[in-house]
């Protein structure tokens, strides 16, 4: 396997007997196949289409405090600006949640406006996909991840052409780092 100083390279390792290879996968196969990654975007229904799980790690504090304290916000309709004052009401009542877990009014900005987008204009918030492929060698399948992405609430569906009956999922990682908050963190076979 090569690595690059530039690229993170997980890779993980699952065994078939060679000679009895797992239906639709050769055994003597040498080749690098891409994996797709598809989805990877749903939130939970109570969010109202929010991406929490991307907002809370990004605060460093749990989905659940995040909830609480923005139910306590009144947003304006879609297509509309909130009024002034309706502002500095969700402001106060977000910080106060929130301020005891040490996030400052900066850092809110911050995440608001990174992960801000709008649904009922075909916009997602900002994310980068994620590649990795597969290699057999003898029987045995090893995942590769290239780059891990970013940006994704829910783990997408993972599929790899040639091989329909390997059932593989992907797991994911959160942080405070954009760029590695919703990022793939290992894929494996189910």
């Amino acid at each position: 396997m090569t690595i690059t100083a530039a690229l993170p390279v997980l890779a993980l390792v699952l065994l078939f007997p060679a000679a009895a290879p797992t239906q639709g996968i050769s055994s003597d196969l040498t080749a690098r196949t891409p994996v797709t990654f598809t989805g990877g975007f749903d939130t939970d229904p109570r969010d109202g289409g929010r991406p929490v799980a991307l907002i809370a790690a990004a605060l460093n504090v749990p989905a659940e405090v995040f909830r609480k304290a923005f139910s306590a916000v009144r947003p304006a309709p879609a297509g509309q600006e909130p009024e002034p004052e309706q502002v500095r009401r969700d402001k106060q009542a977000l910080m106060s949640a929130l301020g005891p877990y040490g996030v400052t009014n900066e850092l809110l900005d911050k995440v608001s406006n990174y992960y801000r987008y709008s649904r009922s204009q075909g916009e997602m918030w900002r994310h980068t996909p994620a590649t990795a492929y597969a290699t057999v060698r003898n029987g045995v399948v090893t995942f590769t991840i290239a780059n891990p992405g970013s940006g994704y609430s829910s783990p997408p569906k993972v599929t790899i052409a040639g091989m329909a009956d390997l059932k593989v999922t992907a797991s994911l990682s959160f942080a405070a780092d954009f760029s590695k908050n919703g990022s793939i963190k290992e894929i494996a076979a189910r």
